[in-house]
């Protein structure tokens, strides 16, 4: 009898962690565009130090995409198709490089690229927290990030956690998701503010 309850226990397990292997899939094959809120906790490696932060993410496939923190500080990171930019407002700077350079095996590769399973591999992991999460590993061996894990509450993505070289965690909670709603083409566009300095690379 226990060997038949362990048997079905791993069983239901196996299921839920392919099924969010494939809520990632579908969300890379499926879901062209979209927005969200989400809430950022960066965590230091030692796990003693957290910053709080917040804002909006919108995207259309592939590689467009902005990210703009409202608390505590403003900042926008916005690719246009063919570069990402970077705007500190605190500091009145903006920074640009081309997208091929600063995508790769990235997170937001990873919400907003075309191809999924070409820059990573995709592993289940166990349900935590309500949601079931998978791991993708960067193929590319000179990323940055140690490891990437993306959440789904069923097929909705809400949380991705990132572990960087340094071993900094950062966690974002998506809310008020919607997929494939239509996104303003000027969303992706980036217009220097008056008297920025801009720095490219």
């Amino acid at each position: 009898m226990k060997k038949l309850l362990l048997s079905l226990t791993l069983l239901v397990a196996g299921a839920a962690h392919a099924d969010a292997v494939d809520a990632l899939r579908d969300f890379g094959r499926e879901v062209k565009s979209g927005k969200a809120n989400f809430t950022q906790t960066v965590t230091s490696p030692d796990g003693k130090r957290k910053k709080v932060s917040s804002g909006s993410f919108e995207f259309q496939r592939p590689n467009r995409f902005r990210f703009a923190y409202a608390k505590p500080f403003e900042q926008v990171i916005v690719a246009d198709g063919q570069k990402v930019w970077i705007y500190d407002a605190d500091l009145n700077q903006a920074s640009s490089r081309k997208l091929a350079d600063a995508l790769g095996a990235t997170p937001a590769a990873l919400l907003a690229g075309s191809n999924l399973e070409r820059d990573f591999t995709l592993k289940a992991q166990p349900s935590d927290g309500g949601l079931d999460w998978v791991q993708a590993l960067p193929k590319q061996a000179e990323s940055t990030i140690q490891s990437l894990k993306l959440g789904f509450k069923g097929k909705e993505l809400a949380a991705m956690e990132i572990v960087d070289g340094f071993g900094q965690r950062s966690r974002l909670d998506f809310s008020a998701v919607q997929a494939n709603v239509p996104v303003a083409a000027d969303r992706f566009q980036f217009k220097l503010p008056a008297g920025a300095d801009l720095i490219e690379q």
